[in-house]
């Protein structure tokens, strides 16, 4: 039987980003390995075969978030280093401020992301693709130091480490919606980092 609308009575509409979120709520929650299709079915009011209406797979969901987190970090760190007018300390600035941005709008799949360990293709790729932002922000860091807004007694790629671990550590404790906006966050973190890092006149 049909409704008035023409669904299928007993089998909820979704679009894709819809799904796409709800499963990434789902495999926060309890474990991306830990969750099975049905899971999915039944957080979605869904029959197991109906979800397939839906999406193909489990890892087609998986690489879709991934994909999300991947794609727009990727965005603030080629868009920093494009930037050649700019110096690389506010390139990194920038970098880390972006970063921070992205995290509050994208949370739920950027929490996804760093939590991947590599098993299946998916995540395989994903790891490639941050060891990728990893060493573009290194190389960036060596840039301001070489320029010498940074100082020069910490290597790069451990600069790197510690700064965008304290971004990712948001991930833990920080709740879109709370007392705190995107951009007070993000000028906050840079300030503690900078400020700590800034050679001495």
């Amino acid at each position: 039987m049909t409704t008035g609308n023409g669904g299928r009575r007993g089998r909820p509409g979704y679009d894709q980003q819809t799904v796409l979120r709800r499963a990434v709520e789902l495999f926060n929650r309890q474990g991306y390995d830990a969750t099975s299709m049905g899971d999915l079915a039944r957080e979605l009011g869904l029959s197991k075969s109906a979800i397939y209406h839906h999406v193909p797979s489990k890892s087609h969901l998986l690489e879709q978030a991934l994909d999300e987190a991947l794609d727009e970090l990727t965005a603030v760190v080629a868009g920093a280093g494009s930037a050649a007018e700019a110096s690389a300390y506010d390139r990194l600035r920038a970098v880390v401020t972006g970063s921070v941005e992205v995290l509050v709008a994208h949370h739920p799949a950027v929490t996804l992301l760093l939590r991947v360990r590599g098993n299946g293709e998916a995540e395989v790729e994903a790891l490639r693709r941050r060891r990728w932002l990893d060493a573009r922000l290194a190389d960036l860091v060596q840039e301001a130091v070489a320029e010498g807004s940074l100082r020069d007694d910490v290597p790069p790629d451990l600069v790197s480490r510690l700064l965008f671990g304290m971004v990712n550590s948001l991930v833990e404790w920080y709740r879109p919606g709370g007392p705190v906006d995107a951009a007070a966050l993000s000028r906050a973190i840079a300030t503690i980092a900078f400020d700590g890092l800034a050679r001495d006149a």
